[in-house]
């Protein structure tokens, strides 16, 4: 059985001037798949050869073969660019000669041409294949056997949408839930962003708890060196200290308070700045 939107193992049974026939195992040559010049990548194939197709529908509804790797295939969730805007939907580029669509039905939210958002592929009624961004039906949740999701691992994420109190509901690694709380990132996120994460914690359904911080130690060096370039390119001084309101700290710099005394204090016993009422000044 020839499963459209994955690739298939086929052989090559006839050849011609504008490509090669592929065996669709009907046992009726009229089934058999074309598999285009253009489309075998300029490969030196011979009857009798398996080759590893992606099988799909082209413009004229025909069962078309081709060696390119789609960006996804159906099941797979991928990062896809909205090239262009129909009555019905928008068209998605995939990778290959034609863009699939993702119908008004199956779009959570507003999309916009040239921009990527996060995308489940799948095969519609027509078995045509087409994308939508409700994703979150399609996710896993880890299962306690899975030692590489364990509280620390580092793993990569794409936002796809964000709950009422705006937490960011995260796809982990193109497969698992993921949730950032609200309290977790102190920058704007958007769908579709991809971000570098870190477990954080497991919730009994499975779910990952993540966040965007690095390991306590790390985020505290890391936000010294970013007070002390603050201080630097504001003459040696900024009216913040340890005193100063978490609002203010998070839309300088992007971090909870918390952390932000621990960097004051770790700079502190570096002999590195003072604080009084003012604020912080760099001993220099």
């Amino acid at each position: 059985m020839i499963l459209i939107g994955k690739f298939n193992l086929l052989k090559i049974v006839r050849k011609t001037g504008f490509g090669y026939y592929l065996d669709a195992k009907t046992g009726k040559t009229s089934d058999d798949i074309l598999l285009p010049n253009k489309n075998a990548l300029e490969n030196e194939l011979s009857i009798g050869d398996e080759v590893n197709a992606f099988i799909y529908r082209d413009s004229k509804d025909r069962v078309i073969a081709t060696l390119k790797s789609p960006a996804a295939v159906v099941g797979e969730i991928a990062l896809l660019k909205v090239v262009s805007r129909v009555d019905f939907g928008y068209f998605v580029d995939i990778g290959l000669e034609r863009d699939i669509l993702a119908p008004i039905s199956e779009q959570k939210y507003t999309l916009e041409v040239g921009k990527y958002y996060p995308f489940y592929i799948y095969l519609d009624k027509t078995s045509r294949i087409a994308a939508t961004t409700d994703i979150g039906r399609y996710l896993l949740e880890v299962e306690d056997k899975d030692e590489k999701y364990h509280i620390g691992a580092e793993v990569k994420g794409i936002v796809y949408g964000f709950q009422t109190n705006n937490s960011a509901m995260v796809v982990v690694d193109k497969k698992y839930t993921g949730v950032i709380l609200s309290n977790e990132y102190f920058t704007k996120l958007k769908i579709g962003d991809e971000l570098n994460l870190r477990v954080k914690k497991i919730y009994e359904d499975g779910k990952l708890g993540l966040t965007p911080r690095k390991t306590p130690k790390y985020e505290r060096l890391s936000l010294e060196d970013t007070i002390l370039d603050y201080l630097k390119c504001h003459n040696g001084f900024m009216p913040y200290n340890d005193k100063s309101s978490p609002d203010d700290i998070k839309k300088v710099f992007h971090e909870s308070k918390n952390y932000f005394k621990n960097a004051l204090g770790g700079l502190m016993r570096r002999n590195l700045i003072y604080q009084d009422k003012n604020g912080t000044k760099l001993i220099r």
